[in-house]
């Protein structure tokens, strides 16, 4: 007797162990909405987010919004009890505010990497990874000024690049924060096209130097995955059986189809986070790893009620940080958006 509950609790094991190996990876972007430290920083206009400034931010305010990031984060983590392989961010100030967000209590577990450069946008926020040494085997990064023919001197986030293997397969990750619809859509639409086409240069290069890398790029495009900077000029696509070789596909053309979305504008849903991966991600050879779809999308949207505005005029919306310079103790104009990867 003893001798079958030894054998089956060693083929538990075994199963759990088995299950553990298979477990997809999780690839998140999530815009932080302007997650700053308190120190005026004399190089930028942060002026804002610092104690004696109009939003009279201070270590109180600071610190729960860093718990508020890391509620979130750990409950991404908590879907398939697993901390997410790579975690693009948007609207961070510096590095230290990373440092400080994976040190909470929560997080230190997952044990991250920063992969981080200062950008020359005039408020001071930049983009940034958060990986996972473990499972993502980093060999290099970089960042890459958006180059804006019209504009030479356009000062915005840059474009922050890291490559390296999962698993013994090459990929590069790419993570951008495109230029606002400031001014109004059609008149600062020449900006986000200028990173479109800059992002697929990119992607072209690399496959035709090894076709075997499988690029990811996510980031708040301030487009919609319908519009035209998406699908037309950085050619990504939102059907899989449209893919040719070398493409895009974008798993969130068809959620905002219909009718998802990651953050709200008087009354209308908008999907500007994506997550766009080449087509060798998604019609991978047996036993490689691949984008996983789930009932029905590729893509996958984060939410939860703590996360949404309860009541109000804004019922329903995310629940943000601040409402002009009311401090709403809440966590991000945008919602989170992630994709599995696996065999």
């Amino acid at each position: 007797m003893k001798r079958k509950v030894l054998l089956l609790c060693v083929a538990m094991l075994a199963v759990a162990t088995v299950w553990a190996q298979e477990k997809p990876y999780k690839v998140v972007f999530y815009n932080l909405e302007n997650l700053f430290d308190i120190y005026d920083d004399p190089e930028t206009h942060d002026e804002e987010f610092t104690p004696e400034g109009a939003k009279q931010w201070n270590e109180i305010k600071y610190q729960k919004k860093l718990s508020n990031m890391e509620r979130v984060l750990f409950d991404i983590a908590a879907i398939n009890k697993d901390y997410p392989v790579v975690i693009g961010v948007s609207e961070i100030e510096n590095r230290t505010v990373l440092e400080d967000l994976i040190s909470q209590p929560k997080l230190k577990g997952a044990n991250y990497r920063i992969c981080h450069f200062d950008s020359p946008d005039a408020r001071g926020v930049d983009v940034a990874f958060l990986y996972r040494a473990d499972v993502f085997k980093l060999e290099g990064s970089d960042n890459i000024k958006l180059n804006v023919p019209e504009l030479p001197n356009f000062r915005t986030r840059d474009l922050v690049v890291m490559w390296g293997t999962i698993e013994g397969e090459p990929f590069y990750f790419l993570v951008s924060h495109w230029p606002s619809r400031l001014g109004g859509k059609e008149a600062s639409q020449f900006k986000r096209d200028a990173c479109a086409t800059q992002i697929r240069e990119i992607k072209d290069s690399l496959l035709k130097e090894n076709p075997a890398t499988k690029v990811v790029v996510m980031g708040d495009f301030n487009d919609d995955a319908t519009d035209a900077s998406l699908v037309k000029t950085m050619g990504a696509k939102g059907k899989v059986k449209e893919l040719e070789k070398g493409d895009f596909f974008n798993p969130y053309f068809q959620m905002l189809r219909a009718g998802l979305g990651t953050l709200a504008y008087q009354d209308m849903w908008n999907l500007f986070d994506n997550i766009c991966v080449t087509e060798n991600l998604v019609n991978a050879e047996e036993g490689k790893l691949r984008i996983i779809k789930g009932k029905k999308f590729y893509g996958n949207i984060f939410t939860r009620p703590y996360m949404l505005q309860q009541e109000g005029q804004y019922k329903g919306y995310p629940l943000r940080t601040f409402v002009s310079n009311n401090f709403q103790n809440g966590f991000s104009d945008h919602f989170p958006v992630y994709i599995y990867i696996g065999k």
